[in-house]
């Protein structure tokens, strides 16, 4: 499953490592991660201004890039080298430098690009491949092992059970959650004739496309980063995509085209890491985010299973939490909702126990496993 950019909102992981001593509390780091859900698209803008932008799409580039190490670092932040990845590594080092004076010297904090097995494996679609952690196992275990002290993710890319001697001391601020409609010949989904083939690497966006609009066609193997498929769409392997809102607003890309939250991880016994991670950490999305995996943990997601988890504090300062779960081709979907005190272990119980309920209502097989 995947905390997707329009529900289990995105933030970005840092996981660290501590030494024996009280445990930290995790926090969330930006809302990179968010389980997919049905909530409103952005739209790219109108035909005719697509049509007058559409080179832009493919001379957007990454405004990041890898320095060099001049000193010795005090923190090393391991990433992706994609340029969204790098986007959420350098907003980390951002905050922890506006937080900590003594990390502002040049060299102080080195960025380390590690490659996934995510990233490495680009023919086929995230499900055929396999395995947890496809996008994170290969970071973590350099934090496990040292060589890295901190590991920024997207929340969607986090597997349900944390690897060992890894903690989350912080999740960083949400980002909007919705997901955009990107197309050069339509402002909706509802516009697209019958036949229109959307490119999606997600089975959370594949089954609910599909649900509402079996008309369509889906094509899965829709991979690479933003400008990659941006590229595709306009040279025209598909006629539309839906791309994570907040992923775009990181890549200052919204102009164009019309969050999700970020997780930061340390080892569990580097206390140093875990102080500096826990001066980043926003507590509303640590909580919506506990909530969402709680969910998440109860119906054992992976990549094969389209759910979907949304937790956020409403008007009256409750938690309103919504979770799905749907078929692969779209043809069922069940939801079903909770409301309470927005504390820890009220939202982890309304996770588990909505979770709970999904999967008695859905019975064996549902997923097609």
């Amino acid at each position: 499953m995947e905390f997707a950019s329009s529900s289990l909102c995105q933030a970005h992981k840092v996981a660290l490592t501590r030494q024996p001593s009280p445990p930290v509390n995790s926090c969330s780091l930006g809302s990179v991660s968010v389980i997919g859900f049905s909530l409103p698209q952005i739209s790219s803008p109108s035909l005719a201004k697509c049509r007058r932008k559409q080179s832009s799409f493919s001379s957007v580039r990454a405004c990041v890039a890898v320095e060099q190490k001049t000193r010795t670092a005090i923190i090393r932040i391991g990433t992706r080298g994609s340029p969204l990845a790098l986007a959420q590594a350098y907003e980390t080092r951002a905050k922890l430098q506006a937080k900590h004076p003594e990390l502002t010297e040049d060299g102080t904090i080195h960025i380390e690009i590690i490659k996934t097995t995510g990233d490495k494996i680009l023919s086929q679609p995230l499900a055929d491949i396999g395995g947890k952690g496809l996008f994170t196992k290969e970071i973590d275990e350099a934090l496990i092992n040292g060589h890295i002290d901190i590991a920024v993710h997207s929340m969607k890319d986090v597997p349900t059970y944390l690897p060992e001697k890894t903690v989350l001391p912080c999740n960083l601020v949400r980002e909007d959650v919705r997901d955009a409609f990107i197309c050069l010949t339509a402002a909706s989904l509802a516009e697209l004739p019958a036949g229109s083939v959307v490119g999606t690497a997600s089975l959370r966006r594949k089954s609910q496309i599909l649900h509402k609009y079996p008309s369509l066609s889906v094509e899965e193997n829709f991979r690479g980063n933003v400008q990659t498929r941006l590229s595709k769409l306009q040279g025209g392997k598909v006629h539309a995509t839906l791309l994570a809102l907040a992923g775009l607003k990181r890549l200052s890309m919204t102009e164009n085209l019309l969050l999700k939250a970020n997780r930061i991880a340390c080892r569990t016994d580097d206390d140093k890491m875990a102080t500096y991670l826990a001066s980043l950490n926003h507590e509303e999305t640590r909580l919506a985010v506990a909530c969402e995996r709680a969910f998440l943990e109860t119906l054992d997601g992976s990549c094969r299973t389209p759910i979907a988890g949304y937790a956020a504090k409403d008007e009256e300062g409750n938690c309103y939490f919504r979770g799905l779960v749907a078929s692969p081709d779209g043809t069922k979907v069940l939801e079903t909702s909770r409301k309470g005190p927005y504390v820890f272990e009220d939202m982890v119980k309304m996770g588990k126990d909505a979770g709970q309920e999904l999967l008695s209502r859905a019975g064996p097989g549902f997923f097609g496993n």
